[in-house]
Order: structure tokens, then C-alpha cells, then sequence
């Protein structure tokens, strides 16, 4: 005799089924927004210029954020923990203390080769805000182009002017 609250074998397996095709976001997909305001609040286009293409800046040649290969993890690392023996400072307000930097590197590691500290210190939440941005907007894009630039600068900005076509 079944039970009050049993549930019919075609019933439970139409159940089941229904469960594993239901399309379950294993990871939040990133907030390129917060990420570009970031890469612009944090001065990150001083150096590496709105679309990351990189070049003379305050600090010297920066890296080209569009050919570089570093994947996500090295970018939240240099990020958080600046490039020593450069002028990229870091990020992070536990650079070297509670955050692992370079296999748990000290300032003394690097005595003169030190990155500087950034004007703005960020949030681990920033920080791969940004990371994501990068990957997303500039990374692998080539020549930065007229769409590129309003998306980042809005419809229009006067920094695209010389662009269109």
C-alpha cells in the first residue's frame, strides 16, 4: 500500500529529468561595468591608455593589455601585487601582508625592485572586477577601433572624434 506522500515513479522521473536540464549558472557571470569603471577610476589609463594598448606613460612603457597572454590569475596577482622592478604599483590593500604576492615574496625580497603603492588601493572584488574586464574588453582585441572606444567613452565622446570613419 503506498504511503500518503509517495510520489509515482513517473512523476519522480519526470522530476529528475527536468532538474538536470534546467541550465544552473555554475559561475556569476562578470560585471564588465564595474570592472571598466575600475580600469578608469584607478588610473589604469594613465599608463596603459583607455584601450590598453600600453606605451609611454607617468611610469615609463606599459604593458600592452591587448597582446598580453597572462590569464586571469597572473592578472589578479600583478594587479594586487604590482610588478616589482617596474613602476606598476599594487593594488591591493594586503599586497605582501595577507595577500600572497609571487609565492609569498616580502618588501624585503625586493628591497629596490619594490612596486610603489597605487594613489587608489582596491578591494579583492575590484580587483577581479577588473581582471575580467581586461580578459573581456581588451585582452586579444587588436587595434583598438571607433566602437571600441565609444563603448568605452560613451556615444559621442570627444576621444573619438578622430576615429570614425
Amino acid at each position: 500500500m503506498r504511503g500518503r506522500w509517495s510520489v509515482s515513479p513517473l512523476l519522480a522521473g519526470m522530476a529528475i529529468t527536468m532538474t538536470l536540464a534546467s541550465p544552473v549558472p555554475l559561475v556569476a557571470e562578470p560585471d564588465l561595468e564595474a570592472g571598466k569603471t575600475v580600469y578608469r577610476d584607478a588610473n589604469c589609463i594613465g599608463c596603459h591608455k583607455w584601450h590598453g594598448g600600453g606605451g609611454g606613460g607617468y611610469g615609463g612603457a606599459a604593458l600592452s593589455l591587448r597582446e598580453t597572454e597572462m590569464d586571469r590569475d597572473l592578472l589578479i596577482e600583478v594587479i594586487a601585487c604590482g610588478r616589482p622592478a617596474t613602476r606598476m604599483p599594487y593594488h591591493s590593500r594586503g599586497a605582501y601582508k595577507s595577500v600572497d604576492c609571487y609565492g609569498g615574496s616580502t618588501k624585503a625580497d625586493f628591497g629596490d625592485d619594490f612596486p610603489p603603492k597605487a594613489a587608489k588601493l582596491l578591494r579583492d572584488a575590484q580587483i577581479e572586477a577588473v581582471a575580467d574586464y581586461l580578459i573581456a574588453k581588451l585582452q586579444g582585441q587588436g587595434e583598438p577601433d571607433f566602437e571600441q572606444c565609444t563603448d568605452f567613452w560613451g556615444e559621442g565622446s570627444r576621444q573619438c572624434a578622430s576615429m570614425k570613419k
